[in-house]
């Protein structure tokens, strides 16, 4: 894929979360993923997308791939918290709640 077809599928995919359907826009983001894993505007929206369809361990894993290029990206810190309270795990989330906390992030 070219540099211009990543873009328009990362907003095509935009497009479609904002539409109300999260998985498509999770499906389109994959390949932009494999293509761009370094790029930390398309795993935000990929664990965004896994979040709003329920995709937990997928926005989790997403949320980490993020963190591990971002360490200090207070929404992902955030995000991955509430992740982690979804699926019951919440002395996990403390943390991370913590932390987010401390880079100022929104609760």
């Amino acid at each position: 894929m070219t540099q211009f077809d990543l873009h328009s599928e990362y907003l095509r995919a935009d497009l479609f979360l904002s539409m109300g359907q999260p998985t498509e826009a999770a499906r389109i983001l994959v390949p932009v993923v494999e293509a761009e894993p370094a790029n930390e505007a398309v795993l935000e929206l990929l664990a965004r997308s896994y979040f709003a369809s329920a995709q937990l361990a997928r926005a989790e894993e997403a949320l980490g791939r993020l963190l591990e290029l971002a360490p200090v990206n207070a929404w992902a810190r955030r995000a991955l918290a509430r992740t982690l309270e979804r699926q019951s795990r919440r002395d996990e989330a403390a943390a991370h709640h913590r932390l987010a906390d401390a880079l100022g992030a929104a609760r």
